[in-house]
This record gives structure tokens, C-alpha cells and sequence, in this order.
């Protein structure tokens, strides 16, 4: 079926992302399998994460389908976009539906888009994974893409106000080799082998960011551990 939204959706996309100046550094990318299924797992600290995840696929001509909460699908402009789209949409009280969708999209030769933290991470440090993915990945008999970005938080996140003013803000987009989910092994293995595989992926994609903060009052964006504000993973559970 040809995709009538997904493309056209992705040119205004880029078409913003040229007018914003982004300065976006992707690598890794030759590690989206062209063809067949694959699961797509990403860390998660900004609401556009979702594209530049996408976008990490690509140049290997991967249109990649997210699984995303249900209640972004009821929204008057995004939702048609999202089913447009085919992302898998979420309702945690009955989250078997979208999983066995997810599988079927798998089976059929789909790239399927997880963010195992569930929800943005205001620390930007990596929180515990759920294990769908892993479960996923083994059930299908598919390979796990672990994908890292970083410097999206700056552009949007949670708690502060969108950034989409032209201000040239770099993101880097870090791809890394396909990973193998096998079927006697445990899910919880898999998914803290997957875990470690993505923060090293962020370890590198931050060492390869190209600005540091202009001030103080810019600091927000940088994880306690690396000298920023931000508040630390400890700091965000007792606030919540």
C-alpha cells in the first residue's frame, strides 16, 4: 500500500528541521536491515523522539512504526497523522491488543519503534527498560536495533516550554549493530544486555555532541552525573 501520509509527513519534517537550522549528526544507520522485520528501541527524553528515531532509518529506506500511548491518537491533528502512519497505538489497561499488533507488524516484515523507558526521562539518564521488546523481538524472530539520541530534550521535553525557534541546536543520532533476541534465553537477560548496549550508545552520542551549555541558566539540559541541573533519576521519583 503506498503511504500516503508517512512520506509526505516526513518532507514537512525535514523541511522544519531545515528552517530551525538543526544541525543533525546521524551514524550508524547501515545497521537498519533493509528488509524484514526488526524492533527499533530507543532511550526517550523528548516528545519529537520519536521522529529522529525514525529518521535514524531512513537512509536504509525503513519507514519504522512506533508504538505510542493510546490518548496521542485521540488528538484532533495528530491522531489521523499517527493511524496515517500505522504507529501502534497503546492502552496500558489492555496493552495485549497493541502487542499482538506489534507482533503481526514484525512477522510481516515491519520496523517496529519501542521506547522500553515507557515515558520521558526528565533526568536524560537512562531508567529501568520494560522487557516488551525483548519479548517481541524473540516471539518474531527478529533482530533489536538499539538507537541512542541526544540533544532533543533541548528542542522539547517535559516541564519546559518547545524550543523551536531557530537557534542551529545540534542532535546526534547513534545506531548501533543489530542485536540478536534468543528464543531459550530470558527475556530480562536480553533486556539488560539491550539496556547496556543502548547506554553506551548515549555515552557516545554525548561525547560526539558538539556544544556545551552557554551559561548557567543553560545547564538544564545536562545530566547531574556530567556537571548539569538537570534533576537526578533519585530527584525525579521523590518529586513524582
Amino acid at each position: 500500500m503506498a503511504e500516503l501520509v508517512y512520506r509526505p509527513v516526513i518532507g514537512a519534517a525535514r523541511t522544519l528541521f531545515k528552517a530551525l537550522d538543526l544541525k543533525i549528526d546521524t551514524q550508524g544507520s547501515e545497521n537498519v536491515p533493509r528488509t524484514g522485520g526488526a524492533v527499533l528501541v530507543s532511550n526517550h527524553i523528548s516528545y519529537l523522539d520519536f521522529i529522529f528515531a525514525g529518521l535514524g532509518a531512513l537512509p536504509q529506506k525503513r519507514l519504522v512504526r512506533f508504538m505510542a500511548k493510546e490518548a496521542v491518537f485521540r488528538h484532533k491533528i495528530g491522531g489521523p497523522l499517527m493511524r496515517g502512519m500505522k504507529h501502534i497505538p497503546v492502552d496500558r489497561k489492555q496493552g495485549e491488543t497493541a502487542y499482538a499488533h506489534a507482533l503481526d507488524s514484525l512477522r510481516s516484515g515491519e520496523v517496529i519503534g519501542v521506547f522500553p523507558e515507557a515515558t520521558i526521562s526528565e533526568s536524560f539518564t537512562l531508567k529501568s527498560f520494560k522487557s516488551g521488546a525483548a519479548r517481541m523481538a524473540q516471539e518474531a524472530g527478529v533482530p533489536m536495533i538499539p538507537v541512542a539520541l541526544w540533544g532533543t530534550q533541548r528542542l522539547w521535553t517535559k516541564g519546559k516550554p518547545r524550543n523551536f525557534g531557530r537557534n542551529h541546536i545540534p542532535v546526534t543520532i547513534r545506531v548501533g549493530e543489530p542485536m540478536d533476541a534468543p528464543k531459550d534465553e530470558y527475556a530480562g537477560a536480553i533486556t539488560r544486555r539491550l539496556r547496556g548496549r543502548v547506554q553506551e550508545l548515549l555515552e557516545a552520542a554525548q561525547r560526539a555532541y558538539p556544544v556545551r551549555p552557554k551559561n548557567a541558566e543553560d545547564t538544564w539540559w545536562v545530566p547531574a552525573h556530567l556537571g548539569g541541573t538537570a534533576p537526578t533519576a533519585a530527584q525525579v521519583r521523590e518529586a513524582g
